[in-house]
């Protein structure tokens, strides 16, 4: 599992449009986290997680991208396909760059949340709308 791409519950949930929460009850539904969101043998076992850290909460665990798919697969859920993504998050950020009172996020607070995958595309197509917000993120970014 040494090319396997490891994620946090939050980037593994993304990758299907759901939270990390549902993504979460999902793999304890297989099997892989006990009621405590901890990983369970079976998870290790199936080569599903990895502790990075000395600590065993929170991100402390990261999951096999691909061995985990396969479960959520199994449970019904599909990946979002990467169109389907950028396109979500070029909707979402054209609106927020034209602003609204009754939100108080900003367009650059939203993309932080943008996986560094997609800014190229994202930027492209807000360029493609008119739109003259771009994502402006430096390479050392957490994505």
């Amino acid at each position: 599992m040494a090319n396997s791409t490891w994620v946090t519950l939050h980037d593994l949930g993304r990758r299907f449009g759901i939270s990390s929460i549902q993504c979460g009850r999902t793999l304890e539904q297989e099997g892989w986290r006990d009621r405590h969101g901890q990983p369970t043998p079976a998870a290790l076992l199936a080569g599903a997680v990895e502790q990075r850290t000395p600590h065993s909460y929170g991100r402390s665990f990261l999951w096999n991208a691909d061995v985990c798919a396969l479960a959520l697969e199994r449970r019904g859920y599909q990946p979002v396909p990467r169109a389907e993504h950028v396109g979500q998050w070029v909707d979402l950020l054209e609106a927020m760059d034209h602003g609204s009172p009754s939100i108080t996020t900003t367009a650059d607070q939203m993309a932080e949340e943008l996986p560094q995958e997609l800014v190229e595309d994202v930027n492209r197509q807000l360029s493609r709308r008119g739109c003259r917000y771009q994502v402006n993120r430096p390479l050392s970014s957490r994505h």
